[in-house]
């Protein structure tokens, strides 16, 4: 508590003008509003909790190739817990299939799917892989074994997303009011430094890597207000602990042998250049419902009554929409930032914001 109150009063005593920082992570949204920081912070500092959760930004029809795998005699289909609530474009969802008696299993590793691959040769077992590049490089050893086993029963519906790219998109837009940026360290953990530099050099602004105590989250706040007090953007590291410079280079090897990047949609931010990974060959004869290969991107669906879009580009927080709180909540959500554990309404709901 002492290290933590040290940090604030440093933060009060240098800040002399309003600032807008932005978090790229739902876990760092999360201890942002369980610790209450959000509300310890100088007025004039305002965070902006951006697309950092990988559940809420799953394209529809994604969702929607999802929910009709699942209906398939025969089929198998597995996912993280909280896929299974996310609504496709017709409002219906895994859970609610799975209790009508479609077979959709939660799983906690990638390799439990081989295992139940193995186990059923008589069912079509279909991973519904998502997730950041912390999750993908478990989706590629899924593949490579698979393959190297020669598992006929067993395809992928990949759905993983890249955070650099949409952070550049998202930076490039003329309408963007973040100052400052807040990085994922478990997302660097894994690639390291070398995107956030660029983005860095691109767009001008400072980026700071940090983890997601209370503690570690405060001392980059402060790193990040002081590069902007002294008009400085740089990229600094504040979770030298787990992020080295050059990431973890057998999980980037093991992204680069199975995937390629492609243009993809993000829900509620539409396509992003670069945004998302697909099989590359040989892995794709693993693909299910694959997407057209000329990298060409389909228009996002999103929910007429949830402007969820708004919430993941922090141009309306949560607590600002008509239906939070009221028609949407954890138990109804209408939007997947609600659905999701780490989806900031979700947050802003459990810690009464």
């Amino acid at each position: 508590m002492s290290a933590a109150q040290g940090l604030l009063d440093q933060i009060h005593g240098i800040t002399s003008r309003p600032w807008t920082l932005m978090e790229v992570c739902g876990g760092q949204t999360h201890a942002l509003l369980r610790h209450g920081i959000d509300q310890l912070l100088p007025e004039a500092i305002s965070l902006i909790h951006g697309p950092g959760c990988p559940v809420c930004v799953t394209a529809t029809e994604r969702i929607d190739r999802a929910l009709t795998l699942a209906e398939q005699p025969g089929v198998t289909l597995c996912s993280y817990g909280d896929m299974l609530r996310v609504p496709g474009s017709n409002g219906r969802d895994l859970r609610s299939l799975r209790a009508s008696g479609a077979d959709v299993r939660v799983v906690y590793a990638p390799l439990d799917v081989l295992d139940l691959a193995r186990r059923h040769p008589e069912r079509q077992v279909v991973f519904f892989a998502v997730g950041f590049e912390t999750t993908a490089p478990a989706t590629a050893l899924l593949a490579q074994r698979a393959l190297a086993e020669g598992l006929n029963n067993l395809q992928l519906l990949v759905a993983h997303v890249r955070v650099a790219p949409v952070l550049d998109q998202l930076l490039g837009d003329p309408a963007c009011a973040v100052q400052g940026v807040l990085a994922a360290g478990h997302v660097c953990t894994v690639m390291g430094a070398g995107e956030l530099q660029s983005l860095v050099r691109r767009h001008q602004r400072p980026v700071v890597i940090t983890g997601f105590s209370a503690v570690e989250l405060l001392e980059a706040i402060l790193q990040c207000v002081q590069q902007l007090e002294r008009g400085e953007k740089r990229l600094e590291n504040a979770y030298t602990k787990a992020v080295a410079a050059e990431g973890n280079q057998e999980a980037q090897t093991l992204l680069a042998q199975v995937f390629e990047p492609i243009d993809t949609t993000w829900r509620g931010l539409g396509a992003i250049k670069g945004g998302g990974y697909r099989l590359r060959p040989p892995f794709d004869r693993l693909e299910q419902g694959a997407l057209e290969r000329n990298n060409t991107c389909h228009n996002v669906t999103t929910e007429a009554i949830c402007p969820s879009g708004l919430v993941l580009q922090g141009l309306m927080r949560p607590n600002q929409c008509p239906n939070y709180g009221t028609l949407c909540t954890p138990d109804s959500p209408l939007g997947a930032p609600m659905v999701s554990s780490e989806g900031a309404c979700a947050a802003y709901h459990r810690y009464q914001r």
